[in-house]
């Protein structure tokens, strides 16, 4: 019984061994090149000294200030001008509200019909 078990440990082990036979890696492709290692290693040191173009200033370069006509001071009074007026993202912005505009106002005129509707003692609503 012994000897059963070596020759089927040995069976076993002979197929494992089978099976995990493996190839040689060839590479995707063939490392076929009609460079000579001088141009090889030429080329590999312009590429070691140039910038890397995979990273990620590569592509944002400053570029020059743009000229504008408007003057300094015109900008600044358009910006005050525009803080100045209505708010543009406000719900109400274009919607036709009337603008009241300032006039003259008896002051003694408003404060007496103000005491009249004080002293009246009919709800006026």
């Amino acid at each position: 019984m012994n000897s059963s078990k070596i020759v089927a440990a040995a069976a076993l082990s002979l197929l494992a061994a089978i099976g995990a036979h493996a190839e040689t890696y060839e590479g995707v492709t063939p490392s076929v090149s009609a460079n000579s290692r001088a141009a090889v290693r030429a080329e590999a040191v312009i590429a070691a000294h140039s910038e890397d173009p995979y990273s990620d200033l590569a592509q944002s370069r400053v570029t020059a200030l743009p000229s504008s006509p408007a003057d300094r001071g015109g900008v600044r009074n358009e910006a005050v001008a525009t803080s100045h007026g209505p708010d543009r993202y406000s719900d109400s912005y274009g919607q036709g509200v009337a603008v009241v505009s300032p006039g003259f106002v008896d002051r003694a005129k408003v404060r007496a019909d103000a005491r009249l509707a004080a002293r009246s003692p009919q709800d006026p609503f």
